[in-house]
């Protein structure tokens, strides 16, 4: 089967659809699958709904779909920092399913391990578990949460080899390998593409197994966020 592909366009042709479920990969701006998403955009596909850690920044990330409307539904668990994002939810033009951070990590990876749903205490008693089964376990209430299994998964690497292998660099790891094994098809963005057998197997996070589609992007912009105070006046 031919995994790599010339382009983040060519890797997502013949694959990409209106209104289909999407997870990405990346938390913040670290591991950020910025070529696909580019592609993503200049596809024209409409009607996403679209699970990531959070949306990215007004014009990077996610931020680009959010720009061109292509998104209209985020499965989110942080979403600060992208005023386009503030504006379009407040005018109700943007729909938002609200999850904690780790119920969304595990919703991922019970999609990837077949796990149906799960259980679990995190959002008891608050808007998160509207309209979800209880049940108690132990004399504890849990809140019943469906696993995630999105259509495509763009996923962002910093290595893999010719059969999908992947090798993800530090932080950049983050959400990545969860969204790679839920998705029904997944395409990968890698810095480096090496030969099958030039990677040692203990550096192997992901297995090729979970790859459909790979395509180089050797250049990524690799935005970093920086802290800023407000300076004291006459220091």
């Amino acid at each position: 089967m031919k995994k790599i592909f010339p382009s983040a366009a060519e890797a997502l042709k013949g694959v990409v659809k209106d209104g289909q479920l999407m997870a990405v990969g990346g938390f913040g701006l670290c591991g950020i699958p910025e070529a696909l998403i580019d592609a993503l955009r200049d596809s024209g596909v409409q009607n996403l709904t679209v699970v990531s850690n959070n949306a990215g920044v007004d014009g990077f990330g996610l931020g680009k779909l959010l720009e061109t409307r292509q998104i209209k539904k985020m499965i989110a668990s942080y979403v600060g920092e992208n005023k386009e994002f503030e504006r379009q939810y407040i005018a109700g033009e943007l729909e938002l399913e609200f999850t904690p951070q780790g119920t969304l990590a595990e919703k991922l990876r019970a999609g990837g391990a077949g796990i149906p749903a799960f259980f679990t205490k995190t959002g008891v008693g608050t808007l998160v578990a509207e309209g979800k089964e209880l049940r108690d376990f132990d004399g504890e209430t849990y809140v019943m949460e469906r696993a995630l299994l999105p259509d495509v998964s763009l996923v962002k690497a910093w290595r893999a080899d010719k059969s999908g292998n992947l090798q993800f660099r530090l932080t950049a790891r983050n959400f990545n390998p969860a969204v790679a094994m839920a998705g029904k098809l997944c395409i990968v963005e890698v810095e480096e593409l090496v030969e099958v057998g030039e990677m040692v197997p203990d550096e192997v996070h992901l297995p090729g197994i979970y790859v459909h589609r790979i395509v180089l992007n050797a250049h990524p912009e690799k935005r970093i966020e920086k802290r800023t105070i407000t300076e004291t006046a006459g220091v």
